[in-house]
């Protein structure tokens, strides 16, 4: 049994550690609010754009497809109109009867003089319906640099040049020997949507502030991979010698390789396989990431309460797979949880009135979370609207980091998965219900799952 004062000492040391741990936290934030600022509101010339074809890299942009996505035709477009002088383009669809063919149609008819490909029909090679769509336009790719672009992302003219002299270098530098290579390219989501929904206008905060604040940070700190797949742009001669086990290639600088099945279908068995990407380049081969100056423009679509909810939760789950501590500090990195800890210790330590530490706290917060918005859109964000679907965002954190942890299977495109250890995922064809699905409580009749070699999707 603790004593009176030992009690009090541990009380005092919890007091302090909930208001460092704020420090530590607000320091990050104002780190990707600094770095937003400096990367996103002097947008940079584009290096290559005017070089001869010869004198650049080549490019593959591939593009998986699914249905009409909001923007359709605009995302598509903003490919066709890079101002860059080397490029490809696939345009990859799995059925012959996707909605998104008559759209692809007619951009090539438009731009005739622009390299691109038609790709129908996908082929499993895991259960990750992306990886299956994307595989034969992966082979056939003509160059070594791939760029992959979500259907719902829209580019600035200018992202391809400054992607590729991110990956290479300037031009007139012709070695970065000092420091490690860059292997990957990855822009931050900046979301809009005309489609004023309440999940999309909460899903606009998000990706527009908390989100992208983090991301920016961490990106700086540059301590381990943290990528999203929206648009990333790397070399198929590094993805080739990886496997996504993250185990570090022992003459990774002497070329070597993992053993087995390697390159992009080696990752068709992880459903979050922007990520893994990232990190088998970052932790098998030694490498880094690094940033443009362009942003990718997410489209949001129509999108319900429920919608932004459960796609929430599937990503937890998904990340609580792959980086189990990071995800469970999560809810103590977000407003209301941070808050609330550190005005605790404060009213304990010099016995501050906790009304006037949140105050301070939360018009400091969304200062800041307004700050890198506007930064990442090149103009003023803040309305009525959008600060409302912000406070919606932070009072939803904690509720839907609680309904995530507890549970390990989600829904993605009409078909439902269970994630396991590391990412990898399996389909749940049978059984289970929704106990299981929210909760991971398992009934006497035992799901039944598809193994990864299944060919179905």
């Amino acid at each position: 049994m603790l004593s009176d004062n030992d009690f009090g000492v541990l009380k005092l040391c919890l007091a302090w550690a909930s208001v460092v741990w704020w420090g530590f936290i607000v320091l990050l934030g104002a780190l990707g609010c600094i770095t937003a600022r400096k990367r996103y509101r002097k947008r940079a010339q584009l290096p290559r754009a005017s070089s001869p074809a010869s004198s650049v890299p080549g490019v593959s942009i591939l593009r998986p497809l699914k249905g009409l996505d909001t923007n359709l035709y605009e995302n598509l477009e903003s490919t066709f109109t890079q101002e860059y002088p080397n490029y490809e383009i696939f345009l990859c669809v799995a059925d012959e009867n996707d909605q998104a063919l008559p759209v692809v149609n007619d951009l090539i008819a438009k731009y005739p003089d622009v390299n691109a490909h038609v790709m129908i029909g996908d082929e499993a090679v895991g259960v990750n319906p992306k990886i299956n769509n994307l595989i034969r336009s992966y082979r056939q790719a003509a160059h070594d640099i791939v760029w992959v672009l979500d259907s719902n992302v829209m580019v600035a003219p200018g992202t391809l040049a400054n992607s590729v002299n991110a990956l290479d270098g300037p031009a007139d530098i012709p070695s970065r020997s000092s420091r490690r290579r860059i292997a990957l390219v990855h822009h931050v989501p900046l979301a809009w949507s005309s489609e004023y929904s309440l999940g999309s206008r909460i899903e606009e905060a998000f990706l527009n502030t908390n989100h992208a604040k983090m991301y920016l940070a961490i990106n700086t700190v540059a301590v381990d991979s943290c990528v999203v797949g929206k648009s990333n742009l790397y070399r198929r001669s590094d993805l080739e010698r990886v496997d996504g086990s993250l185990k570090p290639i022992a003459d990774s600088t002497e070329g070597g390789v993992q053993q087995g099945e390697r390159g992009l279908v080696a990752f068709g068995r992880f459903l979050a396989e922007d990520n893994m990407i990232a990190s088998a380049l970052w932790h098998e081969l030694g490498l880094r990431h690094d940033l443009s100056c362009d942003v990718a423009r997410n489209a949001v679509g129509s999108m319900t309460l429920a919608d932004y909810v459960w796609r929430r939760v599937r990503w937890v789950r998904v990340r609580k797979r792959m980086v189990f501590a990071a995800t469970m500090l999560e809810p103590f990195t977000e407003s209301v949880v941070a808050g609330i800890l550190a005005s605790t210790g404060l009213r304990y330590i010099l016995d501050t009135p906790r009304w006037l530490f949140l105050t301070v706290h939360f018009l400091f917060w969304v200062s800041v979370d307004m700050d890198v918005a506007a930064s990442l859109a090149g103009r003023t964000v803040v309305s009525g609207p959008f600060l409302a679907a912000w406070v919606v965002r932070e009072i939803l954190a904690l509720p839907i980091w609680l309904l995530a942890i507890v549970g390990n299977q989600v829904e993605w495109r009409g078909k439902r998965y269970e994630v396991m250890q590391s990412g990898e995922v399996r389909r749940v064809t049978q059984g289970g219900g929704w106990a299981e699905y929210l909760f991971g409580w398992k009934s006497k009749t035992t799901s039944n799952y598809e193994l990864l070699s299944t060919t179905d999707e």
